[in-house]
């Protein structure tokens, strides 16, 4: 059976429901539910955090009696198996809701179309497939890393005009206004994990945390630095944060400092390989990420590290904040060592938007590698 414009409408509010939980259900997807009884909305419920009750067990707490003979709407597929909470798709089936409108079937693979079957196999109605591709957007984090095993990569500077990210080498430069800072501080609370090398560590020495007037959530800060030369003094060791620092360097470092480091309880330091540049390897570094639950990353800097993970064909979106101005030939690139022959083999944006913040001007959109 076909899905109606009432269908639509209500998915469309499932949506919404489902953006509450955006940067906090990681690595679960985020979904969202709405129960609809004779057209009149009876619940909802949304994915908080993992490990906690799903958006349906929310919604169907919430409906009580009035679930029978409703129709549930979910962003996602319902779950048909034992993971850290209940499957939910027996617990529709015993509310008695009669008919379920789906967004899109769950690829992973323990569940991948069997939470539906199991449904039809009670007697439910079932729609898939209604407004899929909004469903699909605004999980991309959660379909990488549940198909691929590797975290959503995600690019952000600031720079000029003429394509710099700081005036002079070697030294800290603003370069975009107050409200580039907000959206960049908005972006981090909505993923797992910033990244940055070394070589910003020893310029800016930041602090990577999230500053919003709510609060927000710090994200687990990344530092690549295979010789482990970051200053024991830096900022990132001594933070008064939920989310601990991790450093990744090469095998060849300094056993003594390792240990200094380590003494920050908020500090951990893994040891890997590294790659045919001599530096830490980017794709070793994501699948590691990948096992302990990263699912998005946002890669700050500086331009060796945009570089290199351009290179290696690693970023997926890019957020790039252009101020209105001209920093001069002394400055610093956004990108160094992507070598392009090309227009054919050039790194270009799909599904490209712009947005105006004050004075400066954001460009985001998903990386293409060479022409498709």
């Amino acid at each position: 059976m076909l899905p109606s414009e009432r269908d639509h409408y209500y998915m469309r509010l499932a949506l919404r429901e489902a953006r509450k939980g955006i940067g906090r259900t990681s690595p679960n997807p985020c979904v969202g539910a709405i129960i609809v009884r004779d057209q009149v909305i009876v619940a909802t419920g949304y994915h908080k955090k993992a490990g906690t009750p799903h958006a349906e067990i929310h919604a169907l707490r919430q409906a009580g009696a009035l679930a029978s003979g409703a129709t549930l709407y979910v962003t996602l597929e319902p779950c048909n198996h034992t993971g850290r909470t209940p499957p939910c798709s027996k617990a529709i089936a015993a509310s008695g809701i009669r008919r379920v409108v789906v967004g899109m079937q769950d690829p992973n693979p323990l569940v991948d179309g069997s939470g539906n079957s199991y449904l039809q196999s009670q007697g439910i109605e079932v729609i898939s497939g209604v407004l899929e591709a909004e469903c699909r957007a605004m999980n991309r984090p959660f379909l990488k890393y549940i198909t691929q095993s590797l975290p959503w990569v995600v690019m952000k500077a600031g720079m000029s005009l003429d394509g710099r990210i700081s005036y002079q080498p070697h030294k800290s430069g603003q370069m975009t206004g107050a409200a580039s800072l907000r959206k960049v501080h908005r972006l981090r609370d909505r993923v797992d994990a910033i990244l940055v090398g070394n070589g910003t560590v020893m310029v800016d020495d930041p602090s990577l945390t999230t500053r919003l007037p709510h609060g927000g959530r710090d994200p687990i800060r990344i530092v690549l630095d295979t010789h482990l030369h970051i200053p024991e003094s830096a900022r990132l060791l001594h933070l008064d944060s939920s989310a601990p620092t991790w450093i990744f360097c090469g095998t060849e470092v300094s056993f003594e400092k390792m240990e200094r480091i380590r003494r920050s309880e908020k500090v951990v330091i893994y040891q890997v390989g590294c790659g045919a540049d001599g530096r830490v390897d980017l794709r070793q570094l994501l699948k590691i990420l990948a096992s302990k639950g990263i699912s998005s990353v946002l890669v700050e800097g500086g331009a060796t590290i945009h570089g290199a993970f351009l290179r290696e064909q690693l970023v997926d979106h890019v957020n790039l904040f252009i101020a209105p101005i001209f920093a001069g030939d002394s400055g610093v690139s956004v990108v160094e060592g992507l070598n392009i022959s090309g227009h054919s083999d050039a790194v270009r944006l799909h599904n490209v938007h712009y947005r105006h913040l004050k004075q400066d001007i954001m460009v985001a959109g998903d990386v293409i590698y060479g022409l498709s």
